[in-house]
């Protein structure tokens, strides 16, 4: 009975598995195709040449994806980082430090996760537009910054929370700054919280769309996202080429930190 019970199990996970892979073989089979055998012919077609090269020198070419990938580059580290600093700052005050109202604090920090990102849209591009950061990278830094630090403080405050207030105590009996005890003993113990942290808001802001195409307007500025959204329609193969490159800073990024994910978020002391 536990055989067939593993046996249905593992089926439905290799299904689910070539329903996943199906879009990525679709996308690379099509990479290999040429503008005029796409359109002419059918999208599970297998192609009747290689034009990868030629499709990659288009984009090279017109260098607007290398542009996108240099701004989306700067606001996703840069926001997802500023967003960290700030957020472990207010974790650690909220959830150890002996400051007045701390509920409320978190409460008025997190508030900004609940409400749908696209009610910013029209606020945000009027004040932008009033104090002359719409479509600079200054004014994409501070709202990528601004729009993660609610979460990653979330994250953070609860893990924080978790850690035994004897181990902070017993560091400020040795004489060690508050300061001190957040570098030295607070941060070593959140490592793999803060990895998965900056994955994911860099992540959401390399791959973010709607505010890159509302905040920005020239090509120095404008988002990887954004350039993706207004290249040739009309030559696929181009398109999903470039759909490929766009994601490979998000797949190194993981590889880089992935060892940093097995001390997962649980910590014990005893």
């Amino acid at each position: 009975m536990k055989n067939k019970k593993n046996w249905l199990i593992n089926g439905i996970l290799c299904l689910l598995t070539c329903v996943w892979l199906a879009p990525i073989v679709f996308v690379l089979l099509n990479t290999l195709k040429g503008k005029q055998e796409y359109n002419l012919g059918s999208l599970w077609e297998l192609p009747e040449g290689n034009q990868l090269f030629a499709n990659f020198k288009y984009i090279i070419d017109s260098k607007v994806i290398f542009s996108g990938m240099t701004s989306s580059f700067i606001y996703a580290v840069l926001g997802a980082g500023g967003a960290l600093i700030m957020a472990i700052l207010a974790a650690y005050a909220i959830a150890h430090l002996r400051i007045r109202h701390r509920m409320f604090w978190f409460l008025f920090i997190y508030s900004g996760t609940i409400f749908p990102f696209q009610i910013y849209l029209i606020p945000i591009y009027k004040a932008y537009s009033k104090v002359g950061l719409y479509d600079t990278r200054f004014g994409m830094i501070l709202f990528y910054m601004a729009i993660c630090i609610p979460f990653c403080m979330f994250v953070l405050r609860n893990f924080f929370m978790g850690i035994d207030k004897e181990i902070s105590e017993s560091a400020r009996v040795d004489g060690a700054s508050k300061f001190q005890v957040l570098t030295r003993i607070f941060l070593p113990m959140a490592k793999a919280p803060i990895a998965i942290l900056f994955m994911s808001q860099f992540n959401w802001s390399w791959n973010d769309l709607m505010f890159g195409l509302t905040f920005t307007k020239t090509q120095g500025i404008r988002t990887v996202m954004a350039t993706v959204s207004l290249m040739d329609r009309g030559n696929v193969p181009v398109l999903f080429l470039a759909c490929l490159i766009v994601s490979l800073p998000t797949i190194i990024l993981f590889v880089l930190l992935q060892k940093n994910f097995d001390s997962g978020f649980v910590y014990t002391t005893k």
